[in-house]
């Protein structure tokens, strides 16, 4: 009974133990799951917590939207000629920046269409969009899909970088959401399409109509306005001048995506898909006075600091004068044909195709400029026929017949050009469908022009070579050259203050000075003549003469006086111009003459105000007297002489106050002509930069004088009445006045 018992017993703990295990069961899992839900709760919260960090962290680095609202893009350096015309400017980003309504309205409605259909109704992030682009990053190995909305872009574009990370998408995203609390939609959008880059160094909507149409973005058509609203995408992808068919594409893509939201009809969709990209580029202000430019944004760096030039905006109004400028270029380039012309087809042509290069792929460095009539330009041979010569000048098309090559000589184009050969030519007409031209070539030969006011200093004009976009070295202003008999001015002047005078004698008969045995240009001696009759006609043995009475040394000391600093060493060939001297140089010491011994250095830049017009700096010019007005008087019948009866007896038919001399070196190495009215001095050089010959009888007065004469005819255009100092008349009879005593150099 009691075995029973204990068993029962047993068996009842054991039913109990039963019974109490599912409790036990409950309890563990209620421990386990309180265990997980307190291991996710601290997951979450250290999320959490890392997520407010890294808000925080980013937060703290972000800009202060308050800087926008006085944001002011990078201005552009605004440069002025005399009369207030703009030739050029200096920035880090092309740009002008206009009002919200000073954008065409379909230009508003492409830019929304194609960039952020929602902008108007999104707070800044477009959920939607940035879901789906990251499935679409995470799905495909492709390259990344664009998410962002026009706030987003212009958050990136002013305050961040280009980099792809989280933190940087963050950064975007945070700021994005600061400017639509606040700013309007409106100025959001303006904003955005003034800040946008949209290629060839162009930035915002209203620099792009200007640079790709030539006119203004609110007067943009339906296709250019797609045609711009295509660019953000990929400005050099979907560049209309490098990639063509690519723009046509993304344009027509822009045009289907306006027709798609209703903002357009079907009839102006179709019309518009069908019409061609009609680019008007717009020529590069700065290309007219390049080298001009580039001195004044030399000095400004000097003066004012780089980054201020390039960042903040401001004017500079120059000395030069648009009109005399495209004046100076025409005569240099007519003057370079003419010398080519002279010297026949010479050939030596570099050809694209024996360099191993595609036709289609190849692009000359002169094609930045835009290609119209009255422009010399290289193109590319595209095919050739006895009576007809296709070329390429970027993507337009160029054809030449047989009066257009006359010149060389030959009459079937198979005799003198292939296919793949880079041509020179002079563009004369344009008829929309094809470019015309003539013939030109390019031998490497060069010139340069300097044409200073006489008045003030200031330089009018400024060409420094051929060809800026092959060479930007500034003839006018680095090279030094032997300058020729355009020397002997110092040497007469030297003589004159020694007591000398036109109507004395001077004796052109055969002289050595030691082992040096000097020789006249035409190997002649004329014996006893005048010294205005020596200096007229240019002649070397009266000259070295006078300057071995004088003293060279002193003729130096003079030269330095009249403003030339290039180091000249003190022996007597150096009277005939054996020494290299910058045009600037020859053509400062010239503007002497005129302005009755008085020196004014030259300058370029008048003056330097801000944006607002609040004046920063105004050089003060360099006023000293060199000579006597006496003596520069007396000069001057001496050097207008040379215009009526010397090697400048060409430029007579102007019927004008002039005066100049002419300079020919050695073996027909360098050619000038340097002269003035009473109100403009010019110097002409030209010469090849490897310093050989230009070829027998290229003389100053046949090489540079023709277009020193085409350039006068401008600058005198104005001052029709206008005299010398004194007269000449009155100065011709001081100086006969004077010689009652005449003096013979022997």
């Amino acid at each position: 009974m009691k075995r029973r018992s204990r068993r029962e017993a047993v068996r009842g703990q054991e039913t109990e133990s039963r019974a109490r295990l599912p409790l036990r069961r409950s309890k563990r899992r209620r421990k386990v799951a309180g265990s997980f839900a307190l291991a996710i709760l601290l997951i979450l919260a250290a999320a959490s917590g890392s997520l407010f960090g890294l808000l925080l962290v980013e937060t703290v680095d972000l800009p202060q939207i308050s800087e926008l609202e006085q944001y002011h893009p990078m201005g552009t350096t605004e440069i002025y000629d005399r009369h207030g015309l703009p030739i050029g400017s200096i920035a880090l980003e092309r740009r002008r920046v206009v009002g919200y309504n000073d954008f065409a309205p379909i230009l508003r409605e492409a830019i929304i269409c194609i960039e952020d259909k929602n902008f108007e109704r999104h707070w800044g992030v477009n959920l939607v969009r940035v879901a789906g682009a990251a499935y679409h990053d995470l799905m495909s190995d492709s390259r990344s899909q664009g998410a962002s909305t026009l706030t987003m872009q212009l958050a990136r574009n002013l305050f961040l970088t280009d980099r792809r990370t989280f933190s940087r998408k963050l950064q975007e995203v945070l700021l994005s959401l600061q400017i639509e609390h606040h700013f309007t939609k409106r100025q959001i959008f303006t904003l955005y399409a003034n800040q946008i880059y949209l290629g060839s160094g162009v930035y915002g909507f209203e620099a792009g109509a200007e640079f790709y149409f030539s006119k203004h973005a609110g007067q943009l058509t339906l296709p250019e306005a797609a045609t711009l609203a295509a660019l953000p995408k990929g400005p050099v992808e979907y560049s209309p001048i490098l990639h063509p068919e690519r723009s046509l594409r993304r344009r027509n893509l822009v045009i289907d995506a306006m027709f798609e939201d209703g903002k357009i009809s079907a009839v102006q969709a179709k019309k518009a898909r069908s019409a061609p990209l009609g680019l008007r580029l717009q020529p590069p202000r700065n290309s007219v006075a390049p080298w001009f430019l580039e001195e004044v944004r030399e000095e400004l760096d000097r003066r004012l600091g780089t980054r201020r030039v390039r960042e903040a905006g401001l004017k500079v109004y120059t000395t030069l004068d648009l009109r005399l400028q495209r004046a100076a270029n025409q005569a240099v380039m007519q003057g370079l044909e003419a010398y080519e012309q002279r010297h026949g087809w010479r050939g030596h042509l570099l050809n694209v195709l024996d360099a191993g290069m595609s036709i289609q792929a190849f692009r000359h460095p002169d094609w930045s400029r835009p290609a119209a009539p009255g422009a010399w330009i290289h193109a590319v041979v595209m095919a050739v026929e006895p009576s007809q010569v296709t070329a390429r000048i970027g993507s337009r098309s160029l054809v030449l017949r047989p009066p257009d090559w006359a010149w060389t000589g030959f009459r079937d184009a198979r005799g003198f050009l292939r296919v793949g050969d880079i041509i020179y030519v002079h563009l004369t007409g344009d008829d929309g469908r094809e470019l015309t031209g003539r013939l030109a070539e390019d031998t490497g030969v060069q010139a340069a022009l300097l044409a200073i006011d006489n008045a003030t200093g200031g330089v009018l004009a400024m060409v420094g070579g051929r060809d800026y976009n092959l060479s930007e070295f500034n003839r006018a202003t680095q090279a030094r050259r032997q300058t020729g008999s355009s020397f002997k001015a110092y040497v007469y002047t030297a003589a004159v203050q020694d007591g000398i005078l036109p109507e004395d004698h001077v004796m052109d008969t055969p002289v050595s000075f030691g082992s040096y045995v000097p020789r006249n240009y035409d190997h002649r001696f004329e014996g006893s003549i005048t010294v205005m009759h020596a200096f007229a006609d240019s002649r070397n043995i009266p000259a070295l003469k006078l300057a071995d009475r004088v003293g060279i040394e002193k003729v130096i000391a003079l030269a330095h006086r009249f403003g030339v600093t290039s180091p000249i060493p003190a022996f007597l060939p150096v009277a005939l111009g054996a020494v290299g001297i910058s045009l600037e140089e020859q053509v400062s010491a010239y503007s002497v003459f005129p302005d009755d011994g008085i020196r004014i250095g030259p300058h370029l830049i008048r003056s330097v105000t801000t944006a607002d017009g609040v004046p920063l700096w105004q050089p003060d010019p360099e006023v000293s007297e060199v000579i006597r007005p006496k003596t520069a008087r007396i000069m001057m019948t001496m050097f207008e002489d040379v215009i009526e009866h010397g090697t400048g007896a060409a430029v007579e038919g102007l019927h004008h106050p002039l005066g100049g001399k002419t300079g020919t070196t050695n073996n027909f190495t360098d050619a000038w002509f340097v002269g003035f009215s009473p109100s403009t001095t010019c110097g002409v050089w030209m010469g090849y930069d490897s310093r050989k010959s230009l070829g027998e009888g290229e003389t100053g007065a046949r090489a540079a004088l023709p277009i020193w004469t085409d350039f006068m005819k401008a600058a005198i255009a104005g001052h029709p009445n206008e005299l010398f100092p004194g007269g000449a008349s009155a100065a011709r009879g001081l100086a006969v006045a004077a010689a009652a005593k005449p003096v013979r150099v022997q």
